[in-house]
């Protein structure tokens, strides 16, 4: 157990530190820093056990910092335990430093991205579990500010981690006091967190944060409980310099380099002490073996009727049977995503976050942080609400898998709610997000096998409706292409579709091909990336003449991502949902909306016709 005198040493400075690197920087944010320095100091330098030399150690207790804007404190901790030279800490929010504004992976001690507020209890919550899962002796500790409690998601992480009963995971609050414009929702009544967290079955005590001894005593009662803890610390904002302490308007405002040289004198200036020596050593932890083995697939025949999101289901379990690693999650609808196969077979692997779309995703961002493979699936349209999270995962560099069932108006009766309509948009927005809209079975599982492939992030969506098997179980579908289904040497244009508009695409060609008008058919099933070349050659064979065809809102699906890729001169229509969808069946809701069979015949004839008129 470290002095109290030397761990108010060491919080001092902690606290000069970040004051000196915000000021030399010109911005972040000190204030928020020095709140939370004694917090800082008996964690990282009395509680906490860790391997200076490897941040992937599974003996190390792993440290969350939700409320990010504080990244200096954070930063300057792993300079007093010898993580990263102390020299560096003056290149914080320079571009060429991995010491940035808030914390990201480029520091290789930060497990996800934290600074969009709200997100680091769920990812904490999903590290605590990987660490069970791992037998791991080693805890997860997530600091959070104040101000953030007032976001819904901290409150769906503090319901899940008490329903798994995650007794690794503990939450310290900084309640300081004051937000970014004004004081926040409590203030310093630290009695109303505790009610809280209690109300969610949580363990909860209150402390003076700034008090060393007490902060010691409560963490080593803490681990004690057997369930996850809340400690909320009343604090002082801007603590140790009278002129900015407990004053609002000082949020994210560095002090002036005149004001911080007086707050580093009134602190007592730079102690001289090793503050690495306190350290405790890592846990003795094992690291975990997982299987991983190539995946099996389902044999399907031809002409057979299937939903992709059967396939789905059929293709999770297969992957658990090849690989260890993989973890299933859903949001209270996996009898419809068909995640409930997995969740039966590998019942070990498996968590219910219930219709909790956020922390579901931010779960699944800490395990995979600690190197599982999380699926994480739910409607479509649900997943939308998550997208602040998905966001924050690529800046995390997570590879956690997305599947968005239920897409589109084809889901027919349940209505506009229910309908993904927004999805592709989303993730297509996500740099080196991947995006998968397989038509059948055997494509949809081949789908799966390359997204576990894939290194980063990837969105598959599957459809409600069954679909006829169109392709042969030895096709593979790579991460970039496209399938031609129909060609001809008669072909005047080009239909390029995906999902249920593949189907609705082949339906057009039978019906077209009975009028002696012939068109080339492709499935783009890989949306992004987009086989561009591929597709710019297929359109080139029609003289530039094509049909895109989507059940998805116009902005950011399909047809922008082909439109936008074509070369040369081109004649286009693109067909998708335009106005507010409502119930009815999906035969009907496909015609009304103009993306059926029917429809893509009328566009192509209407494109041959309007560039004969122009002749």
């Amino acid at each position: 157990m470290t002095d109290a005198k030397i761990l108010q040493d060491i919080a001092d400075n902690l606290r000069i530190h970040s004051i000196r690197m915000t000021t030399e920087a010109g911005s972040g944010h000190p204030t928020s820093c020095m709140s939370m320095a004694e917090i800082m100091s008996v964690l990282f330098f009395d509680e906490m056990h860790y391997n200076v030399k490897n941040p992937n150690d599974w003996g190390n207790d792993e440290f969350v910092l939700s409320k990010g804007h504080a990244a200096p404190i954070l930063w300057a901790a792993y300079a007093e335990a010898g993580i990263i030279d102390k020299k560096d800490l003056l290149t914080l929010r320079k571009i060429d430093s991995v010491l940035e504004g808030h914390p990201t992976p480029r520091m290789k001690w930060i497990k996800a991205a934290t600074g969009s507020l709200g997100q680091g209890l769920s990812i904490g919550t999903g590290i605590a579990m990987a660490q069970t899962m791992a037998k791991s002796p080693a805890r997860t500790f997530v600091v959070l500010g104040d101000g953030e409690m007032a976001e819904g998601s901290v409150w769906e992480a503090c319901d899940i981690a008490a329903y798994y009963n995650l007794k690794k995971l503990y939450a310290i609050v900084d309640v300081n006091r004051l937000g970014q414009s004004q004081p926040t929702k409590h203030g310093h009544d630290v009695e109303i967190y505790k009610k809280k967290f209690e109300a969610f079955g949580w363990h909860a005590l209150t402390i003076d944060g700034h008090d060393i001894n007490e902060i010691k005593k409560v963490l080593k009662k803490a681990n004690e409980f057997n369930g996850p803890c809340a400690i909320i610390c009343k604090t002082i904002k801007g603590k140790g310099f009278a002129d900015v302490s407990d004053k609002n308007g000082w949020h994210g405002v560095p002090l002036s380099k005149d004001l911080a040289e007086k707050a580093i004198k009134k602190i007592g200036g730079l102690k001289e002490i090793d503050s690495a020596k306190y350290v405790n050593k890592q846990f003795p932890a094992e690291i975990p073996k997982f299987k991983k083995t190539d995946m099996e697939f389902t044999k399907y025949k031809k002409g057979d009727n299937i939903a992709t999101r059967d396939a789905y289901g059929n293709a999770l379990v297969n992957l658990g049977e090849a690989r260890t690693d993989v973890i299933a999650l859903d949001g209270d609808v996996k009898n419809s995503t068909k995640a409930e196969s997995f969740f039966e077979k590998f019942p070990n692997r498996s968590f219910e976050n219930f219709i909790a779309e956020q922390n579901m995703v931010g779960m699944a961002i800490g395990l995979d942080a600690k190197e599982f493979m999380p699926f994480v699936s739910t409607f479509s349209a649900f997943i939308t609400r998550a997208h602040d999270f998905i966001r924050m995962g690529i800046y995390s560099f997570t590879k956690c898998k997305f599947v968005g069932s239920h897409c589109g108006v084809s889901i027919g009766e349940d209505g506009p709610s229910q309908m993904g309509l927004e999805d592709i948009a989303m993730f297509r927005s996500i740099p080196k997000c991947i995006v998968l809209h397989p038509s059948d079975a055997v494509s949809t599982e081949y789908c799966v096998k390359e997204m576990v492939e894939h290194d980063c992030m990837a969105y598959l969506r599957t459809l409600r409706p069954k679909t006829p098997i169109i392709y042969d179980k030895n096709e593979k579908f790579p991460i970039g292409g496209s399938k031609v289904l129909a060609k001809s040497d008669k072909d005047i244009a080009t239909v390029i579709a995906a999902g249920i508009t593949v189907h609705e695409a082949l339906k057009a060609h039978e019906l077209l091909k009975k009028e002696k008008i012939m068109i080339q058919v492709i499935d783009a099933y890989s949306i992004e990336p987009l086989d561009i070349d591929g597709i710019n050659k297929a359109v080139k064979r029609t003289n530039g003449k094509v049909v895109v065809a989507e059940d998805h809102y116009r902005c950011g699906g399909l047809g922008e991502a082909v439109l936008s890729s074509l070369r040369g001169e081109i004649a286009s229509k693109h067909l998708c949902v335009r106005d507010i969808p409502r119930s009815g069946q999906k035969d009907e809701l496909l015609d009304l909306y103009g993306i059926n069979a029917k429809h893509i015949a009328e566009a192509v004839k209407e494109l041959v016709k309007n560039l004969k008129k122009r002749k």
